[in-house]
């Protein structure tokens, strides 16, 4: 399996901010800023604490339409010139090419996530799960966290379903919160200039690609952005 992180590593912009704004643009100043989500969280909160209060602000919010939000937001987002990172993306594409499983993980929602993910070829999806009520409008909190540590947690969940050894699988992140991802595969690679995950990779050989942005190409091959590397084949979990 090959796991991605997504924000500044597959895509440039940090998707959860991006969409916010963006609906924020939509809705003419009816929902709260960005910035009154955060000083919602209050004074010196910790990136968890103001995880939950971005998703606080979907709260009454149906799922139909949330999920309707994202995928105009995503059409519009990856028409930019600047969108994506081409280097993670060959990469992605390489490992599809081997057979290996690709996997998802991030701390984003499924708005935002599932049209990437379907036109990546991704073939599952780890990230943050949203409650709703009986009446498919949610309710501001959550049923899975996906930041930090919980990520190498859902790897290792997924991979004990499978049967998959991890010293078999690879793993792409470009900040420090990434790094159990990163540790909990027999491969991993930095995306970008993080010096904490620079630190790691100088010490432990991992793998480097560039973080820089380029747009969206479906006809784009192996080596896009980055050099090409070859994967080993493996049979499909498909």
């Amino acid at each position: 399996m090959a796991f991605f992180d997504v924000d500044e590593t597959l895509i440039s912009a940090k998707s959860m901010v991006a969409f916010h704004d963006w609906r924020f643009r939509q809705a003419r100043g009816a929902l709260p800023s960005l910035d009154e989500v955060v000083k919602s969280a209050g004074p010196g909160a910790s990136r968890a604490e103001l995880n939950r209060a971005y998703y606080r602000a979907f709260a009454g919010t149906a799922v139909a339409d949330l999920a309707a939000a994202g995928r105009q937001w995503y059409d519009e987002y990856r028409r930019g010139a600047h969108a994506f990172v081409p280097a993670a993306v060959s990469a992605l594409r390489e490992h599809a090419a081997a057979g290996h499983l690709v996997v998802l993980v991030s701390g984003s929602h499924h708005a935002c996530l599932d049209p990437l993910a379907e036109e990546l070829g991704a073939d599952r999806l780890l990230c943050t799960e949203l409650r709703a009520d009986a009446a498919g409008r949610l309710t501001g909190e959550l049923a899975r966290p996906m930041i930090g540590p919980a990520k190498a947690e859902a790897v290792r969940a997924l991979l004990a379903e499978t049967g998959v050894e991890a010293r078999d699988c690879f793993a792409y992140g470009d900040h420090s919160s990434d790094l159990p991802l990163l540790q909990s595969v027999g491969s991993a690679t930095v995306v970008g200039e993080d010096p904490v995950l620079l630190g790691h990779a100088a010490r432990e050989g991992w793998a480097r690609l560039p973080a820089s942005a380029g747009p969206w190409r479906g006809d784009a091959g192996a080596g896009q952005g980055g050099a090409s590397r070859s994967f080993p084949r493996s049979p499909s979990l498909r």
